[in-house]
């Protein structure tokens, strides 16, 4: 299953948080560096549903255009 924008940003948030909290420099590094993975993941997730709607979009105009050229004829 495709996992979304929102749990993305919610591992990103977390892993934000948790090199906040950090004590010790590596696993502050180490959060931080798990922030970023998620958050491209996040940005990666975001432009796919948007491509995703984007061609529903598309999909249903061209349907839309070829059914009123259909009537006309």
């Amino acid at each position: 299953m495709a996992q979304t924008f929102e749990f993305y940003r919610d591992r990103a948030d977390a892993a934000a948080a948790a090199a906040e909290q950090a004590t010790l420099d590596n696993v502050r590094e180490r959060e931080l560096r798990a922030e970023r993975t998620w958050r491209g993941l996040a940005e990666q997730a975001r432009k796919v549903a948007e491509d995703r709607e984007k061609a529903a979009r598309e999909k249903a105009e061209q349907r839309a255009a070829e059914a009123e050229e259909m009537r006309a004829s």
